[in-house]
């Protein structure tokens, strides 16, 4: 098995020593993505979901390509504007209305104090 690693997309930020996105063997794994232009739980996540969209593309995919989405939100009152912000982007990404799975999860906190909302997808790569 050859792992093939992006360590720089175009457009995404690091915060700290790895690759956004790594190919191997027909899946793509995209690290967990911020909305860093955003100061809202909202903007945080049309900015999260922008980003996944980016490494995606760096990969030569798109969101139909995703297997399975991890969400890590900062505290339980930031789950009613992740599932309000949400549906309106997989509104725009998935208009037939069928969506991947998704596991979220509730945690202390993420790498920058202000950033309260993390997406990291799994994809299906087409070089498989």
């Amino acid at each position: 098995m050859t792992v093939r690693y992006m360590p720089e997309v175009e457009g995404l930020s690091l915060f700290g020593d790895y690759s956004p996105v790594a190919v191997t063997d027909g899946v793509v794994a995209v690290a967990g993505q911020f909305g860093t232009d955003g100061t809202s739980p909202e903007e945080q996540v049309r900015g999260a979901f922008a980003n996944v969209g980016k490494a995606l593309a760096a990969a030569g995919l798109g969101f139909s390509d995703v297997i399975k989405f991890t969400t890590y939100l900062v505290g339980r009152e930031t789950i009613p504007p992740f599932m309000s912000e949400r549906k309106k982007v997989f509104a725009e990404i998935y208009p037939e209305g069928v969506y991947p799975p998704n596991t979220l999860l509730i945690v202390a906190g993420l790498v920058h104090e202000e950033f309260v909302v993390e997406i990291e997808a799994i994809a299906r790569s087409k070089d498989a």
